[in-house]
């Protein structure tokens, strides 16, 4: 059935992301419309989100973030299914670099490095990066039930040079590179939530103790990885600019949860700044009562 389902939605999807931008955007705006206003999907989490996140503003402004949050994000489902066929000289021109040159040092040092962004502004567009660096470039996903769909998600993230590595199999696969001597650069969104069962470490985000995966700290102790902040901007409607935001270079020279909170700042920098290109519609302070209290 899902090998069926697969080969009847692959055409679809493939056939879409032909469409030019203009129209892209247009079935994105239409999107929002339907998404709002319509179906109403996920408005009370974006709302309790950004009351939790950014307290005291007016009733009127929560709802202005809200309605710039979903455009923002229906136009990032239509920019990933672009990915499909998008051009290299298209994304290009469409997500750009600065400070390309400290991955040049790292690697002129030796230092295999780990990439940590968040789910912030275009994390997705940023695949073509393993092409413009001279590492071998790395994404680390959470595998899909659905081989076909897992398979089509590896090929898009795969088209310029990187290869995707499943969360459960990357330690073993750095292994792997470090026997080989193959200079690796691995980007991991860090802002990942983990389950009740998983809670291990919290920090402070955006003004409430939440919970965060350290397993991209504890990798680069062990391994003598550099770690980087890859800072994603969206400069305007399906323009994107990423730079590359030093963290560290010895691991083993921080405090324990130093380079997590480093991460933390600085996302947290990008969201006081822009709030509307933050994914708000996951549960991110779910365990919270304040939370609890806001979806009634």
């Amino acid at each position: 059935m899902n090998q069926i389902l697969y080969y009847i939605l692959y055409p679809v999807l493939w056939l879409f992301s032909k469409l030019p931008f203009r129209v892209l955007y247009g079935i994105s705006s239409f999107c929002y419309y339907l998404l709002y206003y319509v179906v109403g999907y996920r408005k009370k989490v974006v709302l309790a989100n950004l009351k939790l996140a950014i307290p005291g503003l007016s009733a009127e402004e929560y709802e202005r973030l809200s309605k710039l949050f979903f455009r923002h994000m229906c136009d990032l489902i239509v920019e990933s299914l672009k990915s499909l066929t998008i051009s290299e000289k298209e994304l290009r021109k469409r997500f750009v670099y600065e400070n390309l040159e400290y991955c040049d040092e790292l690697h002129e040092k030796g230092l295999s490095t780990f990439i940590m962004c968040g789910h912030y502004a275009s994390w997705e567009w940023s695949f073509m990066m393993p092409m413009l660096v001279p590492f071998h470039g790395i994404g680390v996903y959470k595998k899909l039930k659905n081989p076909h769909f897992d398979r089509l998600v590896r090929r898009i993230r795969g088209r310029f040079e990187g290869v995707l590595v499943p969360n459960k199999e990357i330690r073993q696969y750095l292994n792997q590179c470090n026997e080989n001597g193959v200079k690796t650069m691995t980007m991991i969104i860090s802002d990942q939530s983990p389950k009740s069962k998983s809670f291990r470490h919290s920090f402070e985000f955006l003004g409430h103790e939440t919970p965060f995966f350290t397993g991209t700290e504890d990798m680069a102790r062990k391994m003598n990885y550099a770690l980087i902040y890859l800072k994603i901007e969206k400069v305007k409607r399906g323009h994107y600019k990423g730079t590359v935001v030093p963290i560290s270079e010895d691991a083993n020279a921080e405090a324990p949860g130093a380079i997590t909170r480093k991460f933390i700042k600085a996302l947290e920098e990008q969201i006081r700044k822009e709030p509307q290109y933050y994914l708000w519609s996951h549960k991110r302070w779910k365990h919270h009562a304040a939370f609890q209290k806001l979806m009634g």
